[in-house]
């Protein structure tokens, strides 16, 4: 009896920890934060995500043109299933199918700003190693896109006393408490 609530104990653990490596992955990609979106890959992983497909690296200096271009981005995850392949003892491979809506701000290849909503499920394949999760392989798939007009006001404007704004690292309020200042 010990040994299976043990086990139990221990899926669980690791289900969080495969949650915390997803919500790392959109905390990095929507807050310019290269260390945390590394941290959701494995260094050897790769990502199929639309119009870029290969190695984690790549995705990586992807991601850093868009924060160039001071796009805004949110993206939330949900619906997190997380099917273990194999227990003996523990599992080391996981297939994860999570839901996301993304809201994607930045400029438009034919000038001004673009906006569009997506919606879809990232598909990944998690491999545990040592005692952390990690993607190991990524395919985005897209079941909805919503272009949108982009507004004309500034950001200043349009949030006027909603503040503080979110921000790209390490401006956000979430770092700066991270490291002990105010927010």
């Amino acid at each position: 009896m010990t040994q299976a609530v043990d086990i139990t104990i221990d899926t669980l653990l690791d289900r969080e920890k495969i949650r915390d490596c997803l919500y790392r992955y959109a905390r990095g990609v929507d807050r310019a934060d290269e260390t945390a979106l590394r941290s959701a890959y494995w260094p050897d992983a790769n990502d199929c995500h639309g119009s870029y497909n290969g190695p984690i690296d790549g995705f990586v200096d992807w991601a850093r043109k868009v924060w160039a271009a001071k796009a805004r981005n949110v993206h939330l995850i949900s619906n997190i299933l997380i099917e273990f392949d194999g227990t003996d003892p523990q599992p080391v491979l996981a297939q994860v199918e999570s839901y996301f809506l993304a809201l994607q701000r930045g400029p438009a290849p034919t000038g001004g700003e673009a906006q569009v909503l997506l919606a879809g499920r990232y598909c990944d394949r998690f491999e545990k190693r040592g005692s952390e999760w990690r993607i190991a392989d990524r395919v985005v798939i897209y079941d909805w896109m919503d272009p949108q007009t982009a507004p004309d006001q500034d950001e200043a404007t349009r949030f006027g006393p909603r503040q503080p704004i979110g921000a790209a690292f390490p401006d956000d309020v979430i770092y700066r408490w991270k490291q002990g200042g105010p927010a």
